[in-house]
């Protein structure tokens, strides 16, 4: 009796081998069946076997195959779509030929697979809670759509491209994940590992809709403003270590709230072996959209806030900077009267929380969805 095997997995690709690290022991075990794309020759032969029972000949097939990049699937969509549009629906009685303008079929395969694919792509390009700035997760999708594999790396993409660098670095290290998880429409669409920074489109017409969609039109149905401008962060915010717990709970609602911040205890890591001072002074001097200041006597006299102050102080008269004045300390630099928030804050008193996420947090979420 022949030997069979115990367990075959059908369709893991290149992302879905996280399934068999989480069993070290298969992965000793298993064999790597790899699906290639078409060649060349099969799939011209597959639109000659369509061209014979139609009664047509289509014009440069190389066209069709370069599109479909040996794609099967798409090569009978493109097929199909060029054929409607020349209505033919049906066995030609005398030969017709069929010219390509390829930029007329990518948009009416575009519009075809727009009811499949619109809503999940629009969902996840406002995000887990729309604001007209917040756009980096249309930024980043948009800059998938320009590469040439289904599967990229975030690092690398951020590296290579210094334009949406910002966005990508925005929304890489959870954000992202956690819109996924929470948008089914997303999730059947997208896929996303927060640990390899491994983002994946596996349905090639999901990606062939990604590459060819107007995304101007997109950012228009989307509600985004038109801004060239691009941050790693929504926020930073600088404090003293007397009051650490208050800006860890502001940081810790804005990131629930889907804006991204810069606060020390989140970034510790990604930061080793480089020093604090250069970061922080591109933080807080450009990388931000806002800078919060937790404002009082601690602040006023400790090093490393002194030196964050220096480094956010020039964009105060921009209106760039949201002081939290937790007492009457005056400092050089921030005007008595610049429209802060005055917060009395007692961590003693039960439910000091809720008083934060009100007092502070809505607050300067509706401030930065003006901008």
């Amino acid at each position: 009796m022949a030997k069979l095997p115990k367990l075959v997995l059908v369709g893991i690709n290149q992302v879905g081998s996280e399934l068999i690290h989480l069993v070290p022991d298969i992965a000793k075990r298993v064999g790597i069946h790899r699906i290639q794309l078409g060649r060349e020759e099969d799939i011209k032969k597959l639109i000659s076997s369509g061209c014979k029972e139609l009664n047509i000949l289509i014009e440069d097939y190389n066209t069709l195959f370069a599109e479909s990049r040996g794609d099967y699937w798409l090569t009978q969509h493109l097929c199909q779509t060029l054929c409607a549009a020349h209505d033919i629906l049906a066995t030609q009685n005398d030969p017709v030929t069929l010219t390509i303008d390829l930029s007329a079929l990518r948009a009416r395969v575009v519009e075809r697979l727009r009811s499949a694919y619109h809503e999940g792509v629009k969902q996840f390009c406002r995000g887990r809670r729309f604001r007209p700035s917040n756009d980096p997760y249309y930024k980043l999708l948009r800059a998938i759509g320009q590469q040439d594999s289904s599967i990229v790396d975030l690092n690398e993409l951020a590296n290579a491209n210094p334009d949406v660098r910002g966005s990508v670095n925005n929304v890489k290290e959870h954000r992202l994940k956690v819109l996924i998880s929470e948008k089914p429409e997303c999730d059947k669409l997208f896929y996303y590992s927060a640990e390899t920074k491994n983002f994946a489109i596996e349905d090639p017409a999901v990606f062939y809709y990604i590459k060819h969609l107007n995304w101007e039109s997109l950012r228009v149905d989307c509600g985004f403003r038109d801004s060239t401008k691009d941050y790693e962060f929504d926020f930073a915010i600088s404090f003293a270590g007397e009051n650490r717990t208050l800006a860890k709970c502001v940081a810790d609602n804005i990131e629930a709230l889907d804006a991204s911040i810069f606060f020390d205890e989140y970034f510790e890591t990604n930061f080793l072996g480089r020093a604090w001072g250069s970061t922080f002074r591109e933080i807080f001097a450009k990388k931000c959209r806002l800078v919060i200041c937790l404002l009082d006597k601690s602040y006023e006299t400790k090093i490393w806030p002194t030196f964050e102050r220096e480094c956010f102080l020039p964009r105060v008269p921009n209106g760039d900077v949201i002081p939290i004045f937790l007492d009457d300390t005056i400092f050089v630099g921030i005007p008595s009267d610049i429209a802060g928030i005055k917060f009395n804050f007692d961590p003693s008193l039960a439910g000091w929380e809720n008083k934060v996420i009100d007092e502070i947090v809505f607050r300067l979420l509706e401030r930065i969805s003006l901008i």
